[in-house]
């Protein structure tokens, strides 16, 4: 089993990446979707190779250990030395439930020892000049990238992660309301609304952080049930007189509802909002309604 040997921090500095598809390197996280919070590399103190092939650091390590080591998002090491992403520094990590492993490179840097007789050393024979035992020193050595294991440093929830929490909240099915109530008339447009929320918050536990998601109806795709298909709005829409949203119909039978596009911002522990990196879907209740065809019928009033 091999073992490398890290020491643990945690590097805040804002780095803004931009990736080839566009999307911001945040943090660690750098991923498709998009989304770490805390933009910068992280360390750890231990770092193991398990049965699996795939490393797992820790916060634990012996005394004097010879490298301190930081972890990068391929991202932020390309931006370094190339000043942009590139496609293959996005890959995401198989993982158990419950583990975070992430896609990263270790950066090795030598560490001052102990030597005999009052002497200081470093592992390799670097000269240690006048630093003091467990001073780093010399340059940063790149590593090879490698799906690791991070959960034991417990890192806060990246976009990403929360992104996965997203997707399964019970956000709100929004029905469809439409005026005329009942039968519609050839000639009167349908007015199509929806009177239910158009936000919700949730609070969640992700390994152990409150984690505050507020989400926000961001899109209302109104399906008609006749050939026009879909009518697309960014608002919830109104009844009459202020309607926003209506549709012309022919005499028959429709089948119409509603399906909302949502987003959200989340923090974690009270701090920064942040915006969750993608979109989830509800599908609201279908409402059936008849159109009739009016008929002009003359008639006498004496009669």
């Amino acid at each position: 089993m091999q073992r490398l040997l890290l020491v643990l921090s945690v590097l805040v500095t804002a780095i803004a990446v931009s990736a080839t598809s566009a999307q911001a390197c945040v943090g660690l996280d750098c991923d498709g979707p998009g989304v770490t919070t805390g933009p910068g590399s992280l360390t750890a103190a231990y770092l193991e190779r398990s049965p699996g092939g795939y490393w797992a650091a820790s916060k634990n390590a012996p005394v004097e250990h010879p490298y301190t080591y930081r972890l990068s998002r391929p991202c932020v090491i390309a931006d370094r030395e190339n000043g942009g992403c590139r496609p293959s520094d996005f890959f995401e990590c198989p993982a158990a439930p419950g583990r975070v492993v992430e896609y990263l490179v270790p950066e090795q840097r030598r560490l001052v020892l102990s030597g005999p007789n009052g002497t200081t050393r470093t592992e390799d024979e670097f000269p240690p000049g006048d630093a003091s035992v467990g001073t780093p020193v010399g340059p940063w050595i790149v590593g090879q990238r490698a799906c690791i294991d991070i959960t034991a440093l417990n890192p806060p929830p990246s976009p990403g992660e929360v992104f996965r929490y997203f997707e399964t909240l019970p956000l709100p099915q929004l029905t469809t309301q439409h005026q005329p109530p009942g039968d519609g008339l050839t000639g009167l447009p349908v007015i199509f609304y929806t009177d239910s929320p158009t936000t919700q918050t949730f609070t969640v536990d992700i390994r152990g952080f409150q984690v505050v998601i507020e989400a926000t109806a961001q899109r209302f795709t109104w399906h008609t049930g006749d050939a026009t298909g879909q009518i697309v709005s960014t608002d919830p829409g109104r009844p009459y007189p202020d309607e926003t949203v209506e549709h012309s119909y022919q005499s028959g039978t429709y089948t119409a509802s509603l399906t909302v596009t949502w987003g959200a911002t989340f923090t974690v522990d009270g701090g920064t909002p942040a915006d969750v990196p993608g979109t989830t879907t509800t599908d609201g209740p279908p409402v059936t309604f008849d159109v009739l065809q009016a008929r002009t019928v003359l008639t006498n009033p004496y009669d």
